[in-house]
């Protein structure tokens, strides 16, 4: 877990006030990449609440610059391998099968080895790692087949022709 120019809560911002991933991570349904959030979306809220923090004090300085917050990535695919957010979100796989339980991290760490196996694992059997499109965001919800519904998940992964590649060109571009 690195150290944050800003320590930024998950677990005050998601599970206590309860804003939703997109309202942050804008583009995660549309773009290969999540984006990290602007200084104005903290801006947002953040001109009222605790306005004069210390805190916030290079929250404020990228917005009256007009320069990024220089956040420091920590989930980061490298050079050599090809993953696309979107396809995953819009198929029913959960930021939490990655990422873990964001919702709950005060200091968001990896919880998950992100390995070509790891990834191999779930492409080889999705149905495992499906949850209902309508619970992708809801990072407490369960897959499908945790909730007892494989068979359910199964016919996910067959009538929206899930079939994530295995080869090494699916991810090796």
């Amino acid at each position: 877990a690195p150290v944050q120019p800003v320590p930024f809560s998950h677990a005050k911002h998601v599970q206590e006030i309860g804003l939703d991933c997109r309202y942050c991570h804008s583009n995660v349904e549309k773009s290969g990449h999540s984006n990290v959030p602007s200084s104005q979306t903290c801006m947002n809220c953040h001109s009222i609440i605790k306005a004069n923090s210390p805190l916030l004090a290079p929250v404020r300085e990228s917005y009256a610059n007009n320069t990024p917050v220089p956040w420091v990535w920590i989930h980061q695919t490298p050079d050599y391998a090809y993953f696309n957010h979107s396809v995953h979100v819009n198929r029913g796989i959960s930021c939490v099968e990655c990422h873990g339980n964001v919702n709950k991290m005060d200091t968001v760490t990896h919880m998950q080895p992100l390995s070509m196996s790891f990834c191999l694992d779930c492409h080889r059997n999705p149905a495992q790692r499906i949850r209902d499109p309508k619970d992708v965001f809801n990072l407490d919800s369960q897959t499908l087949a945790a909730q007892g519904k494989l068979a359910d998940a199964q016919k996910f992964v067959h009538d929206w022709k899930v079939k994530p590649p295995t080869s090494c060109s699916g991810c090796h571009r």
